[in-house]
């Protein structure tokens, strides 16, 4: 078991001998900590001095990395090698951004050859759209995309085109749909032509049925005005099931593949990234997979010591499994990266949301942690006041770009003087005796003092890490989606789980799927708890 290790039991050890240990008197006793833990890769710079570690926390955490085989694991995932083992696959989402010229084998076969062709195929179809060449069944060029995906196939898209919207382009509108609630098509739908609308399904298997809906209803809004014979112009599909797709309708030369080995939200690498590619252009979606690609070369050569989601993996290890964090915060300074918590919550609660290690025995110690997160300047109006003064232990992560998409007075400047102040002020934190100091100064009544003081009382000692990067362009971008991504596997490999299944969702499906049926025959008998009957009974009534 891992926690009868000696390298656990070292860090449990080492935690114990540095738990009453400020981390302001770490900063105190060493004036070249931001140096000694600060780096820099691919277009990121991380500062993680503001974390309650020394130099002997880092020795144990690389320590129990070693003793987890990270490395050999990381080598065996990037050659694809069956790395997810209740599913028997490969996880190869490293390879749709491979730019290494080097082969990637899968069950003998390399897979870069027909990587290569689906993105050539995308970088046609995406410059056809773009310059009006392919148009829709009218003859008229497409204007609006409907991007119609769920859970990967969606959030990736979405938040990736939000977070670069200075770089979409302004002759295309993407639109996303996920929510199987009828109110959200129909409000995309609005307004829209369909002559010039370019829908996009997609589905892994082309049998989700929130996906399938959507997808059916958006035909029939298309069919008010055109032909079954028109959808093979204005209808695409990301999918294995080519079958499928070529009897809806849909085009061969618009049907885009998937592999068995990509994970539904390490997608947007993949085809499933074509409404990216559609929003920003082909060559800012390029450099989107450069980004990332050269986050994976970091992650693959820098020592355990200076690798950078290596070390982001182990201290979140450090709080989850020795400090007691359940939960960790992300936030972005910079509204166009607000969306990013949500996608780093899937790809982290998702992955590592897991109780039973590979050796098909319940962890006796905790794995993935909360992840949420919102943009830092309005969570300073709400719930940073939970995590500068409660007792719950919650890790933050700030992030933010040196320069904006476009100057505006001084505002950035106030945007980053918020994002250092608040990681200073979760470090520092304000004794009583500021407090004091500070309200004599205001010439407060002793009363006054005497009654407020304990309430103004900040004990700090809260970690933090802090990503810079110059800019948010599509290449920062890759890196920073990357660099989460690689933190996740490493944490897995340590927690000693399969990141790359997701059994927990699978039987939502399956459920949601039986409930779709006894609410479709309203005749059927229903078998469930009494909990589920009671409702669907409820249900049933409103027809």
């Amino acid at each position: 078991m891992l926690t009868s290790s000696a390298e656990w039991k070292n860090l449990q050890k080492h935690y114990q001998d540095i738990e009453d240990i400020h981390m302001k008197s770490l900063f105190e006793q060493d004036s070249e900590r931001f140096n000694k833990y600060s780096m820099t890769a691919a277009g990121l710079t991380l500062d993680y001095s503001k974390n309650h570690i020394t130099e002997q926390s880092i020795e144990h955490l690389v320590a129990l990395a070693q003793a987890a085989n990270v490395e050999q694991q990381r080598e065996r995932m990037f050659a694809g090698s069956e790395i997810n083992v209740t599913e028997h696959r490969a996880v190869l989402h490293t390879a749709l951004r491979n730019f290494s010229g080097q082969p990637v084998y899968v069950d003998g076969k390399d897979v870069m050859p027909e990587i290569e062709q689906t993105r050539a195929q995308m970088k046609r179809f995406v410059e056809a759209v773009s310059t009006g060449e392919k148009k829709g069944y009218s003859g008229k060029a497409f204007t609006d995309v409907i991007s119609i995906g769920i859970g990967g196939s969606f959030l990736g898209p979405k938040i990736m085109s939000e977070a670069l919207k200075p770089y979409r382009q302004k002759h295309i509108n993407v639109h996303f749909v996920a929510n199987v609630d009828g109110c959200h098509l129909q409000d995309v739908l609005a307004g829209l032509n369909p002559e010039t609308t370019l829908i996009i399904t997609s589905s892994k298997t082309l049998t989700t049925q929130e996906t399938l809906r959507n997808t059916q209803s958006a035909k029939e809004w298309f069919l008010q005005t055109a032909t079954q014979a028109d959808v093979e112009y204005n209808f695409a599909c990301v999918s294995t099931n080519i079958t499928a797709a070529q009897e809806f309708g849909i085009n061969p030369d618009n049907i885009f593949p998937m592999w068995d080995w990509v994970g539904g939200r390490y997608s947007v690498w993949s085809a499933i990234g074509l409404p990216l590619a559609l929003a920003i252009g082909y060559e800012n979606y390029h450099d989107f997979l450069t980004g990332a690609f050269e986050l994976d070369q970091h992650f693959q050569q820098a020592p355990l010591a200076q690798n950078m989601p290596v070390i982001m993996a182990l201290l979140g290890i450090w709080y989850r499994n020795f400090h007691g964090a359940q939960s960790q915060v992300l936030l972005p300074y910079y509204h166009y990266l607000r969306g990013l918590p949500a996608y780093i919550q899937q790809l982290d609660m998702e992955s590592n949301g897991k109780s039973v290690n590979l050796n098909n025995e319940e962890a006796d110690y905790d794995t993935g942690p909360i992840i949420w997160g919102s943009e830092g300047t309005n969570g300073q109006h709400s719930f940073h006041q939970l995590i500068h003064q409660s007792k719950t232990h919650i890790p933050v992560d700030f992030m933010m770009p040196l320069h904006p998409a476009s100057e505006c007075a001084n505002h950035h400047d106030m945007l980053a003087a918020n994002c250092f102040g608040q990681s200073q002020a979760l470090m520092e934190g304000q004794s009583e005796a500021q407090v004091i100091a500070a309200m004599k100064k205001a010439k407060c009544s002793t009363e006054e003092i005497k009654n407020l003081s304990s309430h103004k009382v900040m004990k700090g000692n809260k970690p933090s890490n802090t990503l810079l990067f110059d800019r948010l362009d599509p290449k920062t971008l890759g890196s920073l989606i990357a660099l989460y991504e690689q933190k996740v596997f490493v944490q897995g490999v340590i927690w000693q789980i399969n990141s790359f299944d997701q059994w927990g969702v699978e039987l939502g499906k399956a459920l949601g799927n039986q409930v779709l049926s006894k609410l479709a025959d309203t005749n059927a008998k229903l078998t469930m708890d009494g909990s589920t009957n009671g409702l669907i009974s409820l249900y049933r009534a409103r027809k």
